[in-house]
C-alpha cells in the first residue's frame, strides 16, 4: 500500500532514549496515516474481537504498551465538560479525496495534499479519513451509529484528528459517493471519481469538544490531540447497515478512562 508520505530519520547505532522514542512516534504516524495494519517483524495481527481484541491489545506486542497503561487513552465518554473559550477551526479544504480502501479495519478516504487545519496557530495537513461503527466517542454516554475520523498531521508528526458524529436519519449523499466505490476485500482500493472534499462530512456548525488522547488502534501512541464537532450529521439506517456489512463486526475501540484530563467545550 502505498504511504501518503514518507519520513527519513537518521540515527546512530546506539540511539539516545529520546531519539527511539521519535522514531517509534514516526513509525506510529506513518502506519496511522497511511491506514495499514500496525505490524512489526513478528506480524502481530490485532482485531477488533476474540483474543486479538481490544481487552489484550496491550499485551500482545512490548509496543503496544499504551493500549493498556497509557492513562491519556482514546476514545472517551465526553462527559463532565469544562466551559472554555475555544477558537475557531481554521479549516482549509480543497477537493483531495481520490480513492478509498479497505484495509479490513476500516474504510479510508485517502487525501491529496494542499488541505489544512489550523488549530492556535499549529498548522496540520489532512492524510486521510475513516470511519468507525458504531462510534467511539461517547456524548454524555451517548453513542452514534457511526463515527469519521479526520486524521492530520503536522510538519514534525504531531497528529490532530477532527471527530464527526452520525446519526441516523436521512441519506447522505457524500456518504453514498464514497460507499459506492467501497472495496469489498480487505486490501484493495479502488479510484474515488469524482474526488470529493471533507468539507462535506463537516457539519455546518463547527463548534467542538476537545481533548487530548491517542490513536484509536495499535499501537495506541498518545498526544493526538482531539477535536470532536457537537453537531451530528445524518446517515440513513441503509448505509450504516452497509458499512457494518462490509466488515461484517463492530469495529469500534471501547471508551477509555478519561483520568485526570479536562475535556473542553
Amino acid at each position: 500500500m502505498k504511504k501518503p508520505f514518507s519520513t527519513k530519520v537518521s540515527f546512530s547505532k546506539k540511539p539516545s532514549f529520546y531519539q527511539s522514542k521519535i522514531k517509534f512516534g514516526l513509525l506510529a504516524l506513518t502506519l496511522f496515516t497511511s491506514g495499514c495494519a500496525y505490524t512489526n517483524k513478528h506480524h502481530t495481527h490485532w482485531s477488533y474481537k476474540g483474543d486479538h481484541g481490544p481487552k489484550y491489545w496491550g499485551s500482545m506486542n512490548s509496543d503496544y504498551t499504551a493500549c493498556e497503561k497509557g492513562v491519556n487513552q482514546s476514545p472517551i465518554d465526553l462527559a463532565d465538560l469544562i466551559e472554555a473559550e475555544l477558537p475557531p477551526l481554521g479549516l482549509a479544504y480543497k477537493l483531495g479525496g481520490n480513492e478509498v480502501i479497505n484495509n479490513g479495519h476500516t474504510v479510508q478516504v485517502n487525501y491529496l495534499s494542499g488541505s489544512n487545519l489550523s488549530v492556535r496557530g499549529q498548522i496540520f495537513e489532512l492524510k486521510q479519513f475513516h470511519f468507525h461503527a458504531p462510534s467511539e466517542n461517547h456524548v454524555n454516554g451517548q453513542a452514534y451509529p457511526l463515527e469519521a475520523h479526520l486524521v492530520h498531521a503536522d510538519k514534525d508528526g504531531n497528529l490532530a484528528v477532527v471527530a464527526v458524529l452520525f446519526e441516523e436519519g436521512e441519506e447522505n449523499p457524500t456518504i453514498k459517493s464514497i460507499w459506492e466505490s467501497m472495496p469489498e476485500k480487505a486490501g484493495e482500493k479502488n479510484k474515488l471519481q469524482p474526488t470529493i472534499s471533507a468539507d462535506d462530512i463537516l457539519p455546518s456548525h463547527q463548534d467542538y469538544y476537545r481533548y487530548n488522547g491517542s490513536l484509536t488502534t495499535p499501537p495506541c501512541t498518545e498526544g493526538v490531540t482531539w477535536l470532536v464537532m457537537k453537531q451530528p450529521l445524518s446517515v440513513s439506517k441503509q448505509q450504516i447497515k452497509q458499512f457494518e456489512s462490509l466488515l461484517e463486526h463492530p469495529n469500534n475501540r471501547p471508551v477509555q478512562p478519561i483520568n485526570a484530563r479536562p475535556v473542553l467545550k
